[in-house]
């Protein structure tokens, strides 16, 4: 019965290791600021819906867990990103539903998509 159990465990042990090992890489990326509005990603490419009529809607979506995106002003929408897993990112921009931003933080291209990992958020003025 021992023998099994410490063949068990080292079979386990063997296929553990390489899941182990793998973690994850960190994509380089660009410092930038940039000012944007910040929508409500569902409703925004989907029907269109921003702006200041929206905000109780984006914030109750963002509440349930619907992403918030920064749209900038030449049309670039950016999803905000943690390079910690399980670490969203709505808490920072909640405040801010349908209003413009100045966010600084590190911007990446990876798939077609603009992500950028906030560092500083404020109310544009």
């Amino acid at each position: 019965m021992m023998n099994r159990i410490l063949a068990t465990t080292a079979v386990l042990a063997c296929c553990a290791l390489p899941l182990a090992a793998q973690g994850h890489a960190t994509t380089a990326g660009d410092e930038m600021t940039i000012t944007a509005q910040v929508v409500d990603l569902n409703c925004n490419t989907t029907n269109g819906a921003s702006g200041a009529g929206h905000k109780a809607c984006a914030q109750a979506c963002a509440k349930a867990g619907v992403p918030l995106g920064l749209l900038s002003s030449d049309g670039t929408m950016y999803l905000p990103v943690s390079s910690k897993p399980g670490d969203p990112q709505n808490s920072k921009l909640l405040p801010f539903a349908e209003t413009k931003v100045k966010v600084t933080g590190t911007h990446r291209f990876v798939s077609g998509l603009h992500t950028i990992e906030i560092k500083t958020v404020s109310a544009a003025t």
